[in-house]
Order: C-alpha cells, then sequence, then structure tokens
C-alpha cells in the first residue's frame, strides 16, 4: 500500500460518510434550475461525458442532475451480440479482476483476496460459487450507470447486507482489504436455464445517493439491519435488459457457478467494458434439475 492509498483510506475513515452520502444524494435531487445546469454542464465538461449516446442529448432537458446522471441510452448504443450462448457485460466500466475462484476466494486487487461467504453474506449461498467464476466491474463517474443482464434469468432471490460506505474507486480498493464484503450491497440471486444459479452484488459506496432495481424501485440508502427477501413473483429480465442502477457510481460483481462460463482470451484486467459486449460464453447449458448442489427444496 503507498503513503497516498493509506492516507486516503484513513481520511475516508474519517469522515462521516453517511452524512455526506444524504448530502450529496440532497443536492443531486435538486430541481433548481441554475443548481442542476452548473452541476450537469461542469460534470459534462470534467469527465467527457458521450451525450450523443444518450437518448435525450440535450443537456439543459434533465430535471435534476440524478436525472442526468442516471440518464438512459439510444437504443442502438450498447447492440447485443447475435450469438444466444454470449455471456454480456452488465454496465460500462472498468474489468477490474475476473477469472476462477479459488474455492470460495476473489481477487479484489492484486495480492488482495476476500472470500464469497463474506461478500454474500451465506455461506450455504456461497457454496453454490465454489470453484466457480467471478468479474468485477467498476464504474467511474463518466460511466453509463444503468445496470443490465448478463445472460436470461429469473429473479430467485434478494438480500440487502448493511455496510460502510468506502469509496471503491481503485486505490481504495487496493488498500482496503475485503472492502467489497465491508461495504453496503445489495446480492441479486437469478437461475437461468443454461448457467444455472448466477449473483449480480451492486455495491454501494461513499455518494451513491441510491441503489434501485426494475422490480422493487429503490433500495437503499443504507440501513441499519440486513433483509432477505425470497422472490415469490416470477421476475424474468432477459439478457441484456435492465435490472438496476445506481444514483452516482459503485461497482457490480458477477459470481457463476463453476464449469457454466468460459472467459473471452482476449480479456484482461484493466480493459474498458461498454454494456452489452460479449465477455464470456455458456460452456455447457445442462438442466438445473440435472445440477446436484440445487437440491428439491430451492426451487
Amino acid at each position: 500500500m503507498s503513503p497516498g492509498d493509506r492516507a486516503f483510506v484513513l481520511l475516508q475513515g474519517l469522515v462521516p460518510q453517511v452524512l455526506l452520502t444524504r448530502f450529496a444524494g440532497f443536492m443531486a435531487n435538486r430541481r433548481a434550475r441554475w443548481l442542476r445546469q452548473f452541476l450537469i454542464r461542469r460534470f459534462i465538461a470534467t469527465y467527457d461525458v458521450a451525450m450523443d449516446e444518450a437518448a435525450n442529448p440535450d443537456p439543459d432537458a434533465y430535471g435534476s442532475f440524478n436525472e442526468f446522471f442516471t440518464r438512459r441510452l439510444r437504443a442502438d448504443a450498447r447492440p447485443l451480440p447475435a450469438d444466444p450462448g454470449a455471456v454480456v457485460s452488465p454496465c460500462d466500466g472498468t474489468l477490474s479482476a475476473y477469472g476462477p475462484l479459488d474455492g470460495s476466494r476473489l481477487i479484489q486487487a492484486k495480492g488482495v483476496p476476500y472470500r464469497a461467504e463474506d461478500l454474500l453474506g451465506e455461506p450455504s449461498l456461497a457454496d453454490c460459487f465454489r470453484d466457480g467464476s467471478f468479474a468485477t466491474v467498476y464504474l467511474s463517474p463518466r460511466d453509463y450507470h444503468r445496470v443490465h443482464m448478463p445472460a436470461d434469468g429469473v429473479l430467485e432471490r434478494m438480500i440487502y447486507l448493511p455496510g460502510g460506505l468506502f469509496s471503491v474507486n481503485p486505490a481504495t480498493v487496493r488498500a482496503r482489504k475485503g472492502l467489497f464484503s465491508r461495504n453496503e450491497r445489495l446480492v441479486c440471486v437469478f437461475r437461468s436455464p443454461t448457467l444455472g444459479r448466477f449473483a449480480m452484488v451492486l455495491v454501494g459506496a461513499m455518494i451513491v445517493g441510491g441503489i434501485r432495481t426494475s422490480w422493487a424501485g429503490r433500495i437503499t440508502p443504507r440501513s441499519t439491519e440486513g433483509w432477505r427477501i425470497t422472490a415469490e413473483a416470477r421476475v424474468r429480465i432477459g439478457r441484456g435488459e435492465e435490472m438496476g442502477l445506481f444514483e452516482l457510481g459503485s461497482t457490480v460483481i458477477l459470481l457463476f457457478e463453476g464449469g457454466r462460463v468460459g472467459w473471452d482470451p482476449q480479456l484482461e484486467s484493466g480493459a474498458r467494458l461498454r454494456m452489452g459486449a460479449a465477455v464470456a460464453r455458456t460452456l455447457e447449458p445442462r438442466r438445473e434439475q440435472d445440477d446436484p448442489r440445487v437440491s428439491s427444496g430451492d426451487r
């Protein structure tokens, strides 16, 4: 850990994370014309935002900074691959890490492992992904911040886990061990006819004003108690369809069962990803009832 990284993490531990996050969310939702135009135009200039990709490219058309930040893209901006077996990136961002799980261990950064049971909050759920595959995508401020499905899936469970609100930028990821399993996060577990179970973990962070899903609306801001919901309604979401969004940026972590996906051989850590781009391919289209890890009580 560099002295700069150590100082940055220490500073985050001293500031009032929740208060700062709520204030950022409050400001982002203000509808005063002068404020929203100032924030939006300054943001576009600072981060070189590609407004030509937006469904509405006019910065002045958004009623608040948050409406701008969570803007939709043109329908043709992120085409999906023709191959039905392709697994796609769920969002725009940087591929921080990916590859096989070492038992139940994922890689947070070079030389910094953490455990799937800590990330997911349930050892029994983590067992489903033992020796499986994972990918971590970091959304920087300039990125498109809606999150989409990497493959077809039916929602099985949704788990909210309270935690800290440390930044998830690369410096903090390198410096703070277990960051993703310590921060506030939302775990969404899906079942696919070809991938079996897969999980999408949306990680909260400092000044992330909220996490929303397409089926339940706003899930955060921060609560002090965790909760779990087993989906009663059959929420089916197709590959490439929207499943949620971040109100200000964060990280998405994907978990797949073992033997289900093969990564694109040209993929590499640090690569820039675009939502809908193929990152892997289904290896074995298997019927879920043939999976010995899925008990009859789980179906």
